[in-house]
């Protein structure tokens, strides 16, 4: 039944997009796909009629609802038929409000991912954000990896554009693979669009005083400035850089989209700043994780003055396969040249978070672990201080989202404010 239902909403998406020729811009990457997704969604929302994929819809079966544009039914008979007369609908029938831009993230799990998702939807636009090592477990080396994310630069046609982190070894090989026209970005100097001056944004009193991030972005010549309230990190800034080349890509100005990135919000759980206890403030960055993701995480946090100490508590990074132990222990490296005063670690994998930190010169003393983050989060909120600045990730089947909702300040806005507070997810 679910091949079949696979097979259908193939059919009826490709349909779709024939009948209706959207601009489509496809997403890839280890990390990053989400929250670039949102920021080129916010740069071109109000110039375009817009849509983008919306949670993770970003596989054989959420990549034809994109297109049709209804959320999966789950195991509801009744609502696959509703999806399906919808479907029909849009072919059979002409819908004046179809977008006429699609935002499509497009991830991978094993080989052969991208290309079923190539035959659903040929992006005009591809993004290619970062290339880690989430999902290793199914490829013979990172190299193999990175050719499937790269085949969507590939498959872009001469006339539309390629967008490239520059300053990722892995997206960075894509440019002498794509016949599209090119815009790189990142910070490197090489980068055709890049972020300078970049600063973190205060208030003038109160404790909880972090409030977001502002830089400028260069490009061709020009600097423009611009401000992303209530976020932080270099994610967030490669994000933006992302949703202005789609916009450069689509023929719009550089001060349409720094006034557009304004409304940018990072999505659940990506570096998102949450008042905690005790005033003490919080960096929830508990969607997911990898070694590079953690390490730019851990990089944000060395830029940032804390009032106290600075607390780094991190789960197992899941996905890894044979790169498991050794990326740990990098983490664990380095972010004992962040300053981190204390670590707190959740599940077995993370014990090599500790063993990298203590090989750098981490006292043990200052090191905590749990087996799991429903142990850790009493223990956190026991510890904080006033003025603590606290960074929390971990890998999505690590929970660690819930040390967040034990120590915010206000816990009634979880389901507004964090990741996996949907049903099927707090029943587990």
């Amino acid at each position: 039944m679910k091949k079949l239902i696979q097979l259908k909403l193939k059919i009826a998406a490709k349909i779709i997009l024939a009948k209706y020729k959207p601009k489509v811009i496809g997403i890839t990457g280890s990390v990053g796909k989400t929250t670039a997704k949102e920021a080129v969604y916010v740069v071109l929302k109000d110039k375009f009629n817009t849509r983008r994929s919306v949670k993770n819809y970003n596989n054989e079966i959420g990549l034809p609802l994109a297109i049709i544009g209804v959320d999966s039914p789950r195991k509801s008979l009744i609502g696959w038929i509703s999806v399906f007369l919808k479907a029909s609908k849009l072919i059979f029938f002409k819908d004046e409000n179809y977008p006429k831009v699609l935002i499509l993230e497009m991830g991978i799990d094993r080989p052969g991912d991208m290309d079923y998702l190539l035959k659903i939807a040929k992006p005009d636009i591809g993004i290619i954000t970062f290339v880690g090592s989430v999902h290793l477990e199914y490829f013979a080396s990172k190299e193999k990896l990175r050719q499937e994310k790269g085949k969507l630069i590939k498959n872009i046609k001469k006339s539309g554009y390629s967008i490239i982190n520059y300053d990722n070894e892995g997206s960075r090989k894509s440019i002498n693979e794509s016949k599209a026209k090119i815009i790189s970005y990142g910070l490197d100097e090489e980068a055709s669009l890049r972020a300078r001056e970049i600063r973190f944004s205060f208030e003038e009193t109160g404790e909880n005083s972090l409030q977001g991030i502002n830089f400028k972005i260069i490009y061709d010549g020009a600097a423009t400035p611009v401000l992303l309230p209530n976020v932080l990190g270099v994610n967030a800034i490669y994000a933006a850089l992302a949703g202005a080349a789609a916009g450069i890509a689509l023929g719009m100005n550089m001060v349409e989209i720094s006034q557009s990135l304004r409304q940018f919000v990072s999505p659940k759980g990506r570096m998102n700043i949450i008042k905690g206890i005790k005033n003490t403030t919080i960096i929830d960055d508990t969607y997911n994780s990898e070694p590079q993701s953690v390490i730019a995480a851990l990089e944000t946090l060395k830029m940032i003055s804390a009032k106290n100490r600075k607390i780094a508590v991190l789960g197992d990074m899941l996905e890894l396969g044979r790169y498991s132990e050794d990326g740990h222990k990098e983490v664990g490296r380095y972010l004992f040249e962040t300053g981190v005063d204390k670590l707190i670690l959740a599940g077995e994998r993370s014990r090599d978070i500790g063993r990298g930190a203590t090989e750098a010169g981490m006292l043990r003393d200052d090191i905590f672990h749990f087996s799991k983050s429903d142990d850790a989060k009493m223990f956190v909120q026991d510890r904080l201080r006033a003025g603590d600045l606290v960074l929390i990730k971990g890998s999505q089947g690590m929970r660690m989202e819930k040390i967040v909702k034990e120590i915010m300040a206000e816990p009634l806005r979880a389901k507004e404010l964090l990741v996996r507070q949907e049903r099927e997810w707090l029943e587990n």
